[in-house]
């Protein structure tokens, strides 16, 4: 047998046991509303290549793949506990077993590290939370898909209504066009499932979800009870209201709390999750999830300064176009933004450095910051540049992110990469608030200047969610616990 047809007969070896995996992940998902995650990746409702693909990512450990040989064992010795919901990550369970010396069974030790969600200790799955979105753009889009892909076993996020203006005489056939953009994107691909419409209801129903379409132009004129939604979170991606007179708006019947996806002004607290966001009062009804640059990089700037210091700082983003902009010439308010979009650099300004002071608030340093938006659609870059309170070098810079992003509590905040030839096309999708790019990185005593990839759009979109999971009381304890 020649090398090449042992890499084969592994390969092959490898997707069978990936294949036997997944009814397994299934079933622990849809019975016990337990998520099986691979390093805060998520392996439900993953293929077998995507299975085999998340393993490779181990790498970044210790210089080796992880191999489904050795997180099986760990998967079918949770299939013999009596779990509460909870998620779980392998690829912790794995590294903690590996350096662990006592002589345990995996079956002893798995035990052991989720005891808290197992038995007398288990939680009760909650019921399911209603949630409406207020506008359907970018965001309100990926939002959506997101809500339908964690509708899991029912009791957790469970997305009711949309509203949108127009309608009228030609409401059936807006219906289509607002399904069939949620069905493609030109950026993030195929929606991943069915989408049906029923017209005469005015309702898309999207892998079994029933989403009740509302045609509205104000927020006073919709009564939610009357569509039998009650308690409900509204998420407003429309950015029209941002203070908390005009999001209050929005506290109609059946609505309980307001999430506003972009930047809020005045007293709305804006919310990072993994930084702040379990500073949230249990009686607030309307909060901020602040804007995309700003969760690309509070979560390493927190990470740095725990661990550094931080007495000053700039950012610089290069963003991605946004619908605000024109695609040619033509008349806009804001200084710039009215020039082509897709053939020029724009120089603009941003609200994350500002942001960051409600984020973090024990962080005294000055944070400014700039941004110049760049012809392409998606992913942006923003380039951290820091003056730390000590010296340190690049090598123990790395390995301190790059520990951060497996083992921390900030590890679904913040992503690394080593790859030498990354681009940003490499990043859609990503479902981290941002991911260090290893080879720029740049680290001069006591300067450090770090550069932050991130999905502008689905990565901040998966902040959204988690940000409503927490307020909404269905985001469960993650097992193994991160390492503080």
């Amino acid at each position: 047998m020649t090398v090449n047809d042992d890499s084969f007969t592994n390969w092959k070896h490898r997707e069978e046991i990936a294949e036997s995996m997944i009814p397994i992940i299934g079933k622990l998902h849809r019975e016990r509303d337990v998520t099986i995650l691979l390093h805060s990746r998520s392996l439900v409702n993953k293929s077998v290549v995507s299975i085999l693909k998340t393993h490779r990512f181990a790498r970044q450990i210790a210089g080796e793949e992880l191999s489904v040989t050795e997180t099986l064992p760990f998967l079918q010795a949770l299939t013999a506990l009596d779990l509460g919901p909870a998620q779980i990550d392998l690829g912790m369970l794995a590294a903690l077993y590996k350096a662990d010396d006592r002589g345990l069974t995996v079956a002893e030790f798995t035990a052991e590290a989720v005891a808290g969600a197992t038995g007398a200790n288990k939680i009760e799955s909650r019921a399911g939370r209603d949630v409406v979105l207020y506008g359907f753009g970018r965001i309100g889009r990926l939002v959506a898909r997101l809500l339908i892909e964690k509708a899991g076993s029912g009791n957790g996020l469970r997305l009711r209504a949309i509203v949108v203006r127009g309608g009228g005489e030609r409401a059936a056939e807006d219906l289509v066009k607002r399904a069939s953009l949620l069905r493609r994107d030109s950026i993030h691909g195929q929606f991943q499932g069915t989408i049906t419409v029923d017209e005469a209801n005015s309702t898309i129903v999207a892998n079994g979800n029933e989403i009740k379409v509302i045609y509205a132009n104000d927020p006073s004129e919709v009564d939610y009870t009357a569509y039998g939604i009650k308690d409900a979170i509204l998420i407003d991606n429309t950015g029209k209201w941002r203070d908390r007179d005009g999001l209050a708006n929005h506290l109609r019947p059946g609505i309980d709390k307001v999430v506003l996806t972009a930047p809020g002004k005045g007293d709305v607290p804006n919310v990072v999750h993994g930084v702040n966001h379990d500073m949230i009062k249990p009686d607030e009804r309307i909060l901020s999830c602040a804007s995309c640059t700003t969760n690309a990089i509070v979560p390493p700037l927190k990470a740095m300064a725990d661990e550094y210091g931080v007495l000053r700082g700039h950012v610089e983003t290069i963003h991605s176009f946004t619908n605000d902009q024109n695609l040619l010439d033509n008349y806009h308010k804001a200084d710039r933004r009215g020039r082509s979009a897709p053939l020029n650099m724009v120089i603009t300004e941003t609200g994350a450095a500002s942001a960051v002071a409600k984020a973090l608030p024990d962080l005294k340093a000055p944070i400014t910051g700039s941004s110049i938006r760049v012809p392409v659609p998606d992913v942006s870059i923003a380039i951290l540049s820091l003056r730390l309170g000590r010296e340190a070098t690049r090598e123990e810079v790395l390995d301190y992110l790059r520990d951060v992003s497996l083992t921390s509590p900030l590890k679904r905040q913040i992503d690394f990469t080593s790859a030498p030839d990354a681009v940003s096309n490499d990043f859609i999708g990503s479902r981290h608030a941002s991911i260090v790019d290893a080879g720029a990185t740049k680290v001069d005593g006591d300067n450090a200047i770090l550069y932050l990839w991130y999905d502008n759009e689905f990565g901040y979109s998966c902040q959204v969610i988690r940000v409503v999971q927490h307020v909404s009381g269905v985001e469960y304890p993650t097992y193994p616990a991160p390492v503080a």
